[in-house]
């Protein structure tokens, strides 16, 4: 069975990270901008958001609006984040301060309509893999209502190994396949990255057949588009359609 959903031949992928404020946001970014330059129309989808701010009377969020940035294809907001909370905390938080009820398969409708209109849909999720969302569902729920392949960014810190690893073993429970992983040099003074790098690497590789799709330097200010460099891009497209035709 495939974990490609698809309409007209559309591809699409989840990007979920192994904790927040790790790049998920950059590194999609920058899988637009690749996905750009190999000439597909790329569209993205934030679809729950928290931390909301106005301009000339809209609501936007700093993530989303990254995202929009990197495409080449913008969806209406409300299709783009059918959530966009105004409390930057925890979704299940933000949403019950506002009264609000997370439908899935609200999103699953948006991410479907949001296929019509692109070659390749970037889905962002919201903090790491299993971050609540109601008393019974997590974002990891949410990954599965939309039958995707997962990219891991794997922020390159002091612990990202036992971190790396756990994800990767939660979305293989849930059992999605993991497409490949990201490993994005967050902390420019980490000791022995390379190794650290290898390790996860390795272990992904053998356990999960999951490839390394790139090393994300530190850069300062932050460039997608020098991101996408980094990035095996047509390696990434080669397996979403491969799982899109399995």
């Amino acid at each position: 069975m495939s974990n490609l959903n698809h309409a007209d031949g559309a591809l699409s992928l989840f990007v979920t990270g192994t904790d927040t404020e790790i790049g998920k946001t950059f590194v999609s970014s920058a899988l637009l901008r690749g996905f750009v330059r190999e000439g597909l129309q790329a569209a993205a989808m934030k679809p729950i958001a928290a931390g909301a701010f106005e301009v000339n009377g809209v609501q936007h969020n700093e993530d989303a609006d990254q995202l929009d940035a990197a495409s080449s294809v913008l969806l209406p907001p409300a299709m783009r984040t059918p959530y966009l909370l105004k409390e930057p905390a925890a979704p299940h938080i933000a949403a019950a301060l506002e009264n609000v009820s997370f439908d899935l398969e609200h999103i699953v409708a948006c991410h479907g309509e949001a296929l019509k209109l692109a070659d390749v849909v970037v889905v962002e999720g919201v903090g790491g893999f299993r971050v609540p969302l109601t008393a019974t569902q997590d974002t990891a729920d949410l990954a599965v209502a939309l039958k995707l392949p997962v990219v891991l960014v794997v922020g390159m810190r002091l612990g990202c190994i036992s971190h790396a690893l756990l994800t990767a073993e939660a979305i293989a429970a849930r059992g999605l396949t993991l497409a490949g992983w990201v490993a994005n040099r967050i902390d420019p003074d980490m000791t022995f990255p390379d190794e650290n790098i290898a390790s996860i690497r390795t272990h992904l590789a053998q356990a999960y057949d999951a490839p390394l799709l790139g090393i994300v330097p530190h850069l300062s200010p932050l460039s997608p588009e020098r991101a996408a460099e980094q990035l095996d891009i047509r390696r990434l497209l080669q397996t979403l359609r491969q799982l899109r035709a399995a």
